[in-house]
């Protein structure tokens, strides 16, 4: 089984030696650090690789939230929390998930296997190309939080503050298509100043129009023009 590298980041002194007892106790994790404030988790992160970051919310100078927010590239997320009601904002932010203390060595082994169903991949057999794990995040629509396959999804389109994600049905979530393609795989391309389509699903194109799989027309933008004929 793969090693994992945890970083904890809480200035709850009892809240870090549970965090610590539970990572020393499972052999393939391994504890990089232990931080008081989201300031030391990233210096740390300036020098050292990690692949969990157990993140408490309310921290001081700079919350749990904040410090994700101002994070480019950043390991798999697992929220440590006394608070609820941030659960919507968390799953906004991708994390993969959300244990509210006091948690259980049982509900903490559950979370790291969520990481590694997201991180692991098959090796090849000899001339078989491998089987790319499915992909997935959570949106918030009216008072619920939705999960979505990102392979399901065939386009997005841009509706004011909102943004409308298409599978089979649609979703409308509250944020910019330029917030949510920063969430997205290189598979997704911006053809227009309101439409991303899952490369994926393309068809063909027609003159000005990207047609998808399931015979959606779409505009491609002027300026996105060259993007597009070069992905091809």
């Amino acid at each position: 089984m793969e090693n994992l590298r945890c970083i904890i980041a809480d200035d709850e002194p009892i809240a870090r030696q549970i965090l610590e007892k539970y990572i020393t106790e499972v052999p393939y994790l391994t504890l990089v650090a232990s931080c008081a404030n989201a300031f030391e988790v990233l210096e740390v992160l300036q020098e050292e690789s990690v692949d969990i970051l157990f993140l408490d919310i309310n921290m001081p100078k700079l919350s749990g939230l904040s410090l994700l927010k101002s994070m480019r590239l950043q390991p798999k997320v697992i929220i440590t929390t006394a608070y609820p009601e941030y659960a919507v904002e968390g799953f906004e932010l991708s994390v993969t998930d959300y244990l509210l203390k006091p948690f259980s060595l049982e509900r903490f082994l559950q979370a790291v296997a969520k990481v590694q169903q997201q991180t692991a991949t098959k090796a090849p057999s000899p001339q078989v190309a491998p089987t790319p794990t499915t992909e997935s995040l959570f949106v918030k629509s009216d008072k619920k939080i939705i999960k979505i396959e990102l392979n399901d999804i065939t386009h997005i389109e841009a509706y004011g503050n909102y943004i409308k994600v298409f599978t089979d049905s649609m979703v409308l979530t509250p944020q910019t298509l330029t917030e949510f393609l920063e969430k997205l795989p290189s598979k997704f391309l911006r053809i227009h100043k309101s439409y991303v389509i899952n490369f994926d699903q393309l068809k063909l194109i027609d003159g000005n129009q990207i047609i998808l799989q399931n015979d959606t027309k779409l505009p491609i933008g002027k300026s996105y023009r060259k993007a597009v004929l070069d992905r091809i």
